[in-house]
């Protein structure tokens, strides 16, 4: 029983000197978001490989806004329903993954 007790009060007093070394320093986290910048294009400026693409893939999909980037990557917002969400299409209609 010894032991046990022991044992916890070294544990214990090793985790609060552990606390009281770290500085407000160590506790900041530095986050960076790496974001393609995506300009806002008129609707029918869209390839037409993407809006049959669209059309086979989301046929109740409607077509609010688009975007493409410097990479000739595109951006659509759609609405289906009540929900809104974002697609990404190559210029020859394949969706991409983000």
């Amino acid at each position: 029983m010894k032991k046990l007790f022991l044992s916890a009060a070294i544990v214990l007093g090793g985790l609060t000197s552990f606390a009281a070394n770290s500085s407000l320093e160590d506790s900041i986290i530095k986050t960076i978001s790496i974001q393609d910048e995506y300009t806002e294009i008129k609707l029918e400026e869209l390839p037409a490989p993407i809006t049959e693409a669209l059309k086979k893939t989301f046929p109740n999909a409607v077509l609010t806004k688009a975007y493409k980037n410097a990479k000739s990557e595109y951006k659509l917002d759609v609405t289906v329903g009540e929900k809104t969400g974002n697609l990404f299409a190559n210029a020859d209609g394949s969706w991409i993954q983000k």
